[in-house]
């Protein structure tokens, strides 16, 4: 078997898919394969129980939500099914015969998030979509059962959509237990499922929702991403509304750490596999929505001695960037690399935790997502 020694980095943007293609020095790039130009493409992952093989979440407002495939590092695609929401399942009408609207689920309107399942499960997949929707396929896409305890949930109808729409964005997998995950919804918080999605309980304690006169309810908090601690992954990562936090009992309370950077808003969160406690966020200023210091700037969370690290110097990337929520991940090479994509087509990159750090030398459109497959057999 011929062994790819290829890092790609997988880039959704405003205006298509990109897969840019690099050698395990992780120090030069080369922009490769593109595809679904002019669409609104929210996530780009690869599948790593099947190398090869690679997921767009693919939008757009002239032929609606796709799912799409690639089996060969995104050099051609195809599409596969996208499930239905309950109003185009029961083809409902908006209004009966008297005029009167009826009470109906509307309609998706985007795709934001695809997770591969576990090893143990390898034709297994997850999808988050907008309105607070959750689906899952036993058969690689072929096919979508929905979520009814999710897209059914008896508080539903008090759970209000964030600036960015009603979206269910983060899916995270114990890799421990066949039963336990996590989902996060804008703006409506995080739940933790002990069952294997039959039922799901809030996991927002601690966090502050300061846009509500209850700044502490058990749902509305505005979580923007999540991250698990690969090494322990009882610990979690949060870039919320309200702030950063950190939790060490799987999401049961959540206590705030990024108070001593100012404006601890933003978007996106990662943590590397081969980097335990550590946490890496992009601040941005909340109400610019851009980063606040004049320049580009990641910083480092080290969760065992508690304290902030920035890696930039104010010279290296001078400017204001904007990160979307899926904008940052991490490799699983040792030191890991860190990938950062922005609103303004700029795609930054670490090869060695941030010590250094380069910007691929490309223009792409706004890029909302950033994700990375790391060298493996094919």
């Amino acid at each position: 078997m011929k062994r790819d020694n290829k890092v790609r980095i997988l880039v959704g943007t405003r205006k298509g898919t990109y897969v840019v293609e690099g050698d395990p020095s992780r120090r030069h790039w080369k922009v490769g394969p593109a595809a679904h130009v002019g669409s609104e493409v929210y996530h780009v992952v690869a599948d790593p129980r099947h190398p090869g093989d690679i997921y767009a979440a693919v939008n757009s407002g002239f032929w609606g939500p796709t799912v799409q495939r690639s089996r060969n590092w995104g050099k051609t695609w195809k599409e596969i099914a996208t499930p239905l929401s309950p109003m185009q399942k029961d083809r409902k009408p908006l209004f009966d015969d008297s005029g009167n609207q009826n009470e109906v689920e509307r309609p998706i309107a985007n795709l934001w998030h695809i997770e591969p399942g576990r090893p143990s499960e390898p034709d297994v997949l997850y999808l988050g979509a907008d309105p607070h929707l959750l689906f899952r396929s036993s058969d690689l896409g072929a096919s979508w059962a929905p979520n009814r305890a999710m897209n059914e949930h008896p508080k539903r109808k008090d759970w209000s959509p964030g600036a960015g729409g009603a979206c269910l964005h983060t899916i995270l997998l114990d890799p421990r237990s066949p039963d336990r995950m996590y989902v996060g919804l804008s703006a409506v918080g995080t739940f933790r499922s002990d069952d294997n999605g039959e039922s799901w309980t809030p996991t927002n304690r601690g966090v502050e929702a300061p846009f509500l006169p209850d700044k502490h309810p058990e749902t509305g908090q505005c979580v923007h991403d999540v991250a698990m601690d690969a090494a322990d992954p009882d610990t979690f990562y949060r870039q919320d509304h309200g702030g950063m936090y950190v939790s060490h009992d799987r999401m049961g309370r959540w206590t705030r750490i990024g108070k001593p950077l100012g404006d601890d808003f933003g978007f996106t969160v990662a943590s590397p596999s081969t980097a335990p406690g550590r946490a890496y966020f992009v601040r941005l200023d909340g109400m610019a929505r851009v980063t606040g210091e004049g320049h580009f700037q990641v910083h480092e969370w080290n969760d065992r001695t508690r304290r902030w690290r920035k890696l930039l110097s104010p010279a290296a990337f001078p400017g204001h960037f904007g990160v979307h929520r899926e904008g940052i991940a991490t490799d699983t090479l040792d030191p890991p690399g860190i990938y950062v994509g922005t609103t303004t087509g700029h795609l930054f990159v670490s090869p060695d935790a941030g010590r250094s750090w380069q910007l691929v030398r490309y223009s792409f459109p706004g890029i909302h997502s950033v994700s990375v497959a790391s060298p493996g057999a094919r």
